[in-house]
């Protein structure tokens, strides 16, 4: 029925719950998983000139540190749930357009993806990436909250 399990995570505490969950119903289908980490690029038209180069350095940094973090949590708690993992990061516009395209890319049969659960004036002003994947998605989406 499904080919590999994508799981998306951004490293924080929901989106562990998600990861968890990826990684147990891949132990119980006998399936290997693709986490992917989406980094949006930094840009805008107030990051001018030398403001802008120090900024974009300053936030690769950042962003080079929270995928090593990342990435460590992923392949232990992946060794601990005995489950193969490909742990790769996407570069794209929006998380949701990071998560689809590697979903495409890695041919996966099932994306597992954490949700705040947000609703209303919240959801409207923060945006929901878990929505859009799920309006998007071309395959099933389990969401885990």
């Amino acid at each position: 029925m499904y080919t590999r399990i994508l799981i998306p995570t951004d490293g924080s505490e929901l989106a562990t719950k998600g990861l968890d969950h990826g990684l147990a119903l891949a132990k119980a289908l006998g399936l290997a998983v693709t986490v992917v980490c989406v980094t949006v690029p930094l840009g805008g038209l107030a990051l001018q000139g030398v403001v802008q180069a120090q900024a974009l350095e300053s936030y690769d940094l950042g962003v080079k540190d929270d995928l090593a973090a990342t990435e460590k949590l992923v392949r232990q708690k992946a060794a601990e749930a005995s489950v193969e993992a490909e742990f790769i990061n996407a570069t794209a516009i929006s998380a949701a357009t990071g998560i689809l395209e590697t979903a495409q890319a890695r041919n996966c049969g099932l994306i597992v993806i954490s949700s705040h659960g947000r609703t209303g004036i919240v959801r409207m002003i923060l945006g929901s990436q878990t929505q859009e994947v799920l309006a998007k998605s071309t395959i099933p989406v389990l969401v885990v909250k």
